[in-house]
């Protein structure tokens, strides 16, 4: 018995809707990463980009459990002494929600050059209004 694995051209692409509204921030982002792989396919391979597009609108009423408004940091370093910036999740929700969704998703896809391909493939959008109407997108729900 041989082992499949599937060619380029036979991936097929879908692009899909996920509406943040009232969601979990961590369990969306879940489900966004699971898309994205493309490990909810039966053709999944882990060192192929076998994933979907995925289109996330009404990131600015995305939730979270708990404390996190308050005690989730995020962390950024300018590579300089005494160049660390923090941000509190309840801020950049305030400023880029689009950001507190996309910094949950990378958090769950690899950290190389098939990550870096799986993650452009993320569009996040704060508002219900998107410009991919052109490639029909159908809405995914959970």
């Amino acid at each position: 018995m041989k082992t499949f694995v599937p060619k380029k051209d036979e991936i097929e692409k879908k692009w899909w809707l996920v509406n943040a509204e009232g969601k979990i921030l961590g369990r969306l982002a879940t489900k966004i990463a699971i898309l994205l792989r493309g490990k909810n396919k039966p053709q999944f391979s882990n060192f192929l980009d076998t994933g979907d597009f995925v289109i996330v609108i009404n990131a600015e009423r995305v939730s979270v459990t708990g404390r996190k408004l308050e005690k989730k940091e995020y962390y950024s370093h300018s590579q300089y002494p005494g160049g660390l910036k923090t941000e509190v999740l309840k801020e950049l929700l305030e400023k880029k929600p689009e950001e507190a969704i996309k910094r949950a998703v990378w958090g769950m896809i690899p950290k190389n050059k098939l990550g870096r391909a799986v993650y452009k493939k993320l569009k996040v959008y704060r508002g219900s209004e998107h410009p991919h109407q052109a490639q029909n997108p159908q809405e995914y729900t959970f």
